[in-house]
């Protein structure tokens, strides 16, 4: 059997890894975008690395873009396999590959008139609108704990990697004559007592581990802090300053994280009498999403909504969909909390309202999760005096603060917690993806003092057998 690591290899995003058995059955696990890397981005992204005609099976373990944010773009290269996911991934991908295609199309239209004006040919969007919605008939949904035959070879389970919602980590049995490999792939691995998602779960022993490694040389701080550290930004900014806290948040898990602890705050009457909005269209969308997917709640919220049965709603918050409403927070000068996507600050409404805010020392802009070092979001909060937004020069002048509590990845002692499962003797090999190379030798020698001796840093392009 052969495995390919074909992208997050010494990178954190763009996540692919092509399995090829004996038989030739190839199997995708992930199929990632890269993002925040420019205009590089654009070209590492067309540049898959396999013929997606071959593809007979693609594996996702989640809904994010950097693993499934390629899957329109192979279909309509031509792609015409099964897409095997947990229902709740499914759901998820509709509306954010949808969503994907329709920025791939707004950006390309502002780059071609660039282009025009400089008497270059136009160029095509990696995909469309129309191809993410097509190619969402080759998904299939299996629950978690269900074994799945995708071949008389190869069988599939699902179990809860507590990432996002519907996230999981992918344990494979491969059949090679009387040879049984069992290889696991992590996906990206979520973090332990959490507010809402179950705790990653143990997963069965397996030969081969693909493993994430974002965090491979941090620490978190707990989530009990993080509250207290979102209601100080609260107070500082709403109460004191009378200005506007922004809140930049993924929109499929950290959006909600927030708008529960907000929730919780307000039921605790701790919160100021304020209004709050979340202007993304995405997390709204997500956020009922959410709502019809409470099997992967856990008990600390599901007992919450005994009393209080939505946890994303409360009296001064407004979700905000159309655009008119979103400018006319641009120009709103009471005071206020505003959640909008995206996290990294590359895309989005919330480059408009770091645009209008940015230069304000009223404003706070705080950060709750992983930039990439190139994205704008890296750049403002490392303290770049002044930055580019939609090709303009802004001075920043806001409040900077930064929660890395709510992070949906797990910390390096978290993610050791997670592979405890594992009986060190019987592993032949850890793979770590999806990190950056420094962060990911850390790691390493982290685990092989922990006693995981057998530890590679594939690099893209890189194919080992099994």
């Amino acid at each position: 059997m052969k495995l390919e690591f074909l992208g997050a290899a010494r990178e954190v995003t763009g996540s692919k890894h092509l399995i090829t058995t004996k038989k030739g059955t190839k199997i995708l696990l992930d199929c990632g975008m890269y993002q925040g890397k420019g205009l590089e981005t654009d070209e590492m992204n067309r540049d898959l690395g396999f013929d997606p005609k071959e593809i007979d099976f693609l594996i996702l373990s989640h809904a994010h873009i950097d693993h499934s944010g390629l899957i329109p773009y192979i279909y309509k290269l031509g792609f015409n396999g099964t897409v095997l996911c947990t229902p709740a991934t499914r759901d998820l991908c509709s509306i954010m590959l949808a969503d994907a295609g329709r920025i791939q199309e707004s950006d390309t239209l502002t780059f071609n008139k660039k282009r025009q004006s400089q008497g270059l040919p136009p160029v095509e969007p990696i995909y469309t609108l129309a191809d993410a919605q097509a190619c969402m008939h080759c998904f299939i949904s299996v629950p978690y704990h269900k074994q799945f035959v995708i071949e008389g070879e190869v069988s599939v389970e699902f179990f809860d990697a507590g990432h996002i919602l519907g996230s999981a980590m992918t344990y494979l049995e491969i059949k090679e004559g009387r040879r049984k490999i069992k290889l696991g792939y992590t996906g990206d691995i979520g973090r332990y007592d959490k507010r809402i998602l179950k705790d990653p779960e143990p997963f069965p022993q397996v030969d081969y581990l693909i493993m994430e490694s974002t965090y491979g040389d941090r620490l978190h701080t707990t989530l009990d802090n993080a509250e207290q550290e979102l209601l100080m930004a609260v107070l500082d900014t709403c109460t004191k300053k009378r200005g506007k806290l922004i809140i930049p948040s993924f929109a499929i898990g950290r959006a909600q994280e927030i708008i529960y602890a907000l929730d919780r705050l307000r039921n605790a009457k701790l919160l100021p009498d304020i209004d709050c909005f979340v202007d993304s269209p995405l997390s709204v969308n997500a956020t009922n999403i959410m709502r019809l997917h409470t099997e992967c709640f856990n008990d600390e919220i599901s007992e919450y909504m005994k009393t209080d049965p939505d946890p994303f709603g409360f009296d001064r918050l407004q979700y905000i969909q159309s655009v008119e409403a979103s400018k006319a927070l641009n120009v709103r000068n009471k005071t206020c909390i505003i959640i909008s996507a995206s996290g990294m600050m590359e895309a989005g409404r919330v480059k408009h309202h770091l645009a209008n805010n940015i230069d304000n020392p009223k404003t706070t802009i705080l950060c709750v999760g992983y930039c990439e070092p190139k994205t704008l979001g890296a750049k403002i909060m490392r303290g770049d005096k002044s930055v580019s937004i939609f090709g303009r020069q802004y001075e920043v002048r806001a409040d900077l603060r930064r929660i890395d509590s709510y992070s949906g990845h797990g910390d390096y002692n978290e993610i050791i917690n997670y592979i405890g499962c594992q009986e060190k003797r019987r592993l032949k090999k850890i793979f770590l993806v999806h990190g950056e190379a420094e962060t990911q030798e850390h790691f390493r020698d982290t685990l092989n003092k922990r006693g995981y001796k057998r530890v590679d840093i594939p690099e893209r392009g890189e194919t080992v057998e099994l």
